[in-house]
Formats: C-alpha cells, structure tokens, sequence
C-alpha cells in the first residue's frame, strides 16, 4: 500500500462523501425521508457536532469541536504519512486513510458549509447562496443514512428498558462517518496482524 493508492482511496471515499452530501442538502428539505427498505431510509438531519450525531452545546462547542478536528487530523495525517514511510502493514495503511478521509469529509462540512448554503428548514437549500445560513466554522454536518433495522416495545422483563418502544439501529450518520467506523474497526479486529509483537523481546 503505496502513498498513490492511499491518496487514491482518500480522494474516492471523500469525493463520495461529499457528492452524497451536496445532493442531500440540494434535493431534501431537513426532515424530509425516503423508504428505500423498511429497515433503511434516506432521512435528512444536520448537527453541529461530532460523528454519529454527538452535540456539544452552542456556538462556542461548535467552534471548538471544529478547531479540535483541525488538530486531530493534523495528527491522523502525520500517522499516516510516518506509516507509508515506514511501510507499514497495508491493512493499518487502510485503517487510517479511512479515518483520515472520514474526519475530513466532517470537517468540510463544518467548516464551509455555513458559508455556501442557506437554511434547509422548510426548504431545498441553494448551493453558494447569497443568503448564507452561518459563518465559517460553524457550518453543520449533514447526516443521511438511516438503519431502523428493529422497532417495537421491548419485552417488560428488561431492565431499564422494558415495555418502552425502541429503535434498533437509531443513529443517522454520513459515508465520513462509515470510514472511521470501518478503519476504526479494521484497527480492533486486526490489531495482532497490524501490530505484531516482537518475539525477539519475548523470548529476552
């Protein structure tokens, strides 16, 4: 896994990302849904903050949620690159790529979606609208991808829980949001592969 291939997966899942987002914002108003399965629906959100929909309150945890993700992936990005220098292995190339490609994709949105679109409330935003619905920083993070797989009253005998409705998946997310997850994954369930142990240390 060379930097061409890296840079290639980035530019791909980054470019799908925010087509997907562009469309959304240019053809829903927010709220607005579509069946596309019974267990998966195109439904229109925006948040102001992290992945998966996580707030942080007002406009100052919005700017500073954003300015942190500036800092984070100046991080990821310096990971990355050490780890194409070092010819690391590729799935851990991968992993971070994805993460790399996801948190940029967020901070897109964050960062310049106030400036070039208008509300979406009770109507189809205008892309490089004159009549811009925030500033820079404070733009807000479109979600799409609904996966209600299960809803129903669970059964009384749950703690907590029992006898009240429930959303099985309930999170509405992005494809940024599905590139960390899945790098994030592949990070867990490879990390003997990824980060073998020196036996040479072991057997010392």
């Amino acid at each position: 896994m060379n930097a061409k291939k890296s840079i290639l997966l980035i530019v791909l899942v980054l470019l799908i990302d925010q087509i997907s987002k562009i469309y959304i914002k240019t053809n829903f108003q927010l709220g607005e849904e579509i069946y596309v399965f019974d267990w998966f629906r195109i439904h229109f959100i925006e948040n102001n903050g992290a992945a998966w929909g996580t707030e942080l309150g007002g406009k100052t945890g919005k700017l500073i949620l954003t300015l942190f993700r500036l800092c984070a992936i100046v991080g990821i990005g310096i990971w990355l690159r050490n780890c194409i220098r070092d010819k690391s292995h590729h799935l851990l190339i991968i992993a971070v790529s994805l993460i790399f490609c996801g948190a940029l994709g967020n901070i897109i949105d964050s960062v310049f979606y106030g400036i070039i679109f208008n509300d979406s409330y009770g109507q189809v935003a205008t892309f490089t609208s004159s009549e811009a619905y925030g500033t820079i920083f404070h733009g807000k993070v479109v979600d799409m991808l609904y996966f209600p797989i299960w809803q129903g009253i669970l059964p009384e005998w749950i703690p907590v829980m029992g006898g009240k409705f429930f959303t099985f998946f309930n999170a509405i997310f992005n494809i940024a949001d599905s590139a960390i997850s899945i790098g994030v994954m592949i990070l867990l369930f490879f990390s003997k592969t990824i980060f073998p142990k020196d036996e040479s240390k072991n057997k010392e």
